[in-house]
């Protein structure tokens, strides 16, 4: 997908660019992209997200979000929120202030989480901007 580097952080409509997009796309967004399956497992993690938490993409991918690679993020703000749009099936697109703690001093981000039913993956994006 030749047009997703001009992706924006709060673009409407962005879950489904980001579904389309291959690995190689989402590595020239200027925020990070964690893309999981209906078991919170990591399918998709973009090179952004990699430098900024220091985690390789072989360290994350396979492994459950919330209870292996953010466990700081398994919480009713973010974790709950993507439980009960699956449930209710429902959509969900809220972006949310947040401080990411694990492995690193506390970081100041905005959260954007996307859930879309029928879609095979749901993802938390991450943005460091100021």
């Amino acid at each position: 997908m030749s047009t997703t580097a001009a992706l924006n952080f709060s673009d409407p409509g962005l879950i489904t660019a980001l579904h389309t997009a291959t690995d190689a796309a989402l590595d020239t967004l200027d925020f990070g992209v964690i893309g999981m399956d209906s078991r919170c497992v990591v399918q998709r993690y973009n090179r952004f997200e990699s430098d900024a938490a220091g985690l390789s993409r072989e360290r994350v991918v396979g492994h459950p979000l919330f209870t292996v690679v953010a466990p700081c993020m398994n919480n009713f703000m973010v974790a709950q929120r993507f439980e009960d749009a699956e449930a209710d099936q429902t959509p969900l697109d809220d972006t949310i202030a947040y401080v990411l703690t694990l492995r690193m001093r506390p970081v100041k981000v905005r959260l954007r989480l996307l859930y879309q039913p029928g879609m095979a993956q749901r993802f938390v994006l991450v943005d460091r901007a100021p």
